[in-house]
């Protein structure tokens, strides 16, 4: 065994110990003799965002780009980082990595007409891309451009399709055979914020969906897709399931509870309720898009760059109050702060 297979084996029982200082030291030396030892760096990468130390951990991923600069999953990573901390200008190139990552389910169209670069266009066709949550929040994006004069096309999901309708844009919908008619571009709707030069201080309006009137229902949504790759993070415990669901007002809005095979349908029960709390997935996005009151829980680990950092607000959705873990798998807190917001408003 070699001395850095041994001070990296050394390493890695120190970071299971807890002890992370000794851990860090180790993975540094390791790195230090092997700058491209990359089971180290993974190491040291997760035991940095552990710490949520970003910073540091920023300054490793661009360390490492030096060594693999066509690596997908790093430019990634530092997407991830920028877009976290709204550093939406640097962020939303690197953010296009995400087609060539290993789980990338994205397919490019097979069209004759070339990819849009953000030139002036009269007509873009948006190809469907990344989930469900990320199709509505990017669906914005649509009157945006209807209001520029470009004539759009949206290739939807069947399940979102009838969200579109308000959009400004001719809908397909995806499902058997797609006929979609010639445009001058296309454009896969996860990379309209960045061809249309998004920062924070101009994120456009939600995609205009009906509010309805209201009531004092409270719908919940406190699981999301089990395949989801962050759907570790998200999962709440029994017994913070049983609390949420005992508050007053409190309705699923689990399609397996509530019968909905759309999101249409979904909204339609939205919009009688006056509140939604949820776990991060598309109904999040949903209920933030009707400008819904939107309670979202979010974890320590493993939150999604949308959300930024350290804000219980968010600047994609201005009814969207978000409740963070203050630790690792501290659901309860969260759900305390809940149920005590919940006092508050009814008092």
């Amino acid at each position: 065994m070699s001395e850095a297979d041994l001070l990296f084996q050394t390493a890695t029982r120190a970071h299971a110990a807890g002890d992370l200082a000794e851990a860090e030291r180790l993975y540094g030396a390791v790195i230090g003799a092997d700058p491209s030892a990359q089971s180290a760096r993974n190491n040291l990468m997760q035991l940095l965002r552990s710490a949520r130390r970003w910073a540091e951990m920023e300054a490793l991923v661009r360390e490492w780009l030096e060594i693999s600069p066509q690596s997908a999953e790093l430019r990634f990573r530092l997407a991830d980082l920028l877009l976290a901390d709204g550093r939406y200008a640097e962020g939303w190139p690197l953010y296009e990595a995400r087609r060539s990552l290993p789980v990338s389910e994205f397919r490019a169209p097979p069209l004759s007409y070339p990819e849009w670069s953000g030139q002036p266009v009269g007509s873009l066709m948006v190809w469907l891309d990344q989930g469900l949550g990320d199709q509505i929040q990017f669906a914005r994006y649509l009157p945006v451009l209807a209001g520029q004069g470009v004539e759009t096309t949206v290739v939807a999901p069947p399940s979102l399709a009838g969200l579109y309708g308000g959009a400004g844009a001719r809908v397909v919908v995806a499902e058997g055979h797609v006929s979609v008619p010639r445009h001058e571009a296309w454009t896969p709707i996860s990379s309209l914020p960045f061809r249309l030069g998004t920062t924070l201080d101009t994120i456009p309006p939600p995609l205009p969906l009906p509010r309805g009137s209201g009531g004092p229902g409270v719908g919940l949504m406190l699981r999301g897709r089990p395949k989801h790759p962050r759907d570790l993070y998200r999962q709440l415990p029994e017994d913070a399931r049983a609390r949420l669901s005992a508050l007053p007002g409190a309705v699923s809005l689990h399609p397996e509870d509530t019968g909905a095979t759309t999101f249409q349908q979904t909204a339609d029960l939205i919009a009688d309720l006056g509140l939604v709390i949820t776990v991060d997935t598309s109904v999040a996005h949903l209920a933030g898009s009707m400008g819904k009151p939107t309670w979202l829980m979010l974890p320590w680990l493993g939150c999604d760059w949308r959300w930024l950092r350290e804000r219980d607000d968010s600047p994609w959705y201005p009814s969207m109050r978000l409740f963070r873990q203050p630790a690792q798998g501290d659901w309860r807190r969260v759900v305390d702060n809940i149920v005590q917001a919940i006092e508050a408003r009814d008092a």
